[in-house]
């Protein structure tokens, strides 16, 4: 009687992260949000969005933004993540040459990527904008109020509740990506 040896290999678990990208835009918003949202879409799969928010320019005068946050899951590593969001902006005409504070086709600023805490040249995880800026904060507490802030210690529905909401003035606006 013949036995045939039996191989076992082990199988390869592939670690999934959460992530939270702000997505901004106050050039032809509407058009870059679909298109921006459309790229995360066809590159990640099953993306959840937030309420898109129209706010006023912050740190310039110009255009109002329409903002929203989405979270979805991914195996890419960090940098690869940002990598990829900056093809997408590229991809859309972002413009890198102006100032910081200055209008934009695309904006897609990785928040968090679960809950990894890392600070170096290009990278700040989490995003300090979601504690001082409504526009990221008011859409991310929607979408993941329990989810805990690594650095502060308190959920995004926590951190909401205590914003100062007269700061930065921020209203929801119906808004269809089919």
């Amino acid at each position: 009687m013949v036995s045939n040896p039996v191989s076992i290999h082990p199988v390869s678990l592939i670690e999934m992260a959460r992530i939270y990208i702000s997505i901004g835009s106050n050039i032809d918003a509407e058009t870059h949000l679909r298109q921006a949202v459309a790229a995360l879409r066809e590159h990640y799969g099953q993306v959840t969005l937030s309420t898109v928010y129209e706010s006023e320019a912050v740190g310039f005068a110009g255009e109002n933004f329409l903002n929203l946050v989405a979270g979805l899951d991914t195996d890419e590593d960090v940098h690869t993540v940002v990598g990829t969001l900056r093809a997408i902006e590229d991809r859309y005409g972002r413009e890198r040459s102006g100032p910081r504070f200055s209008a934009r086709t695309i904006d897609l600023d990785l928040l968090l990527y679960d809950s990894v805490v890392q600070h170096e040249p290009g990278l700040d995880l989490p995003r300090d904008e979601i504690t001082r800026n409504a526009f990221v904060l008011w859409p991310l507490a929607e979408i993941a109020p329990q989810l805990v802030h690594p650095e502060r210690g308190e959920t995004m529905a926590q951190l909401w509740a205590a914003y100062d909401k007269a700061s930065q003035k921020l209203w929801p606006v119906p808004f269809a990506f089919s």
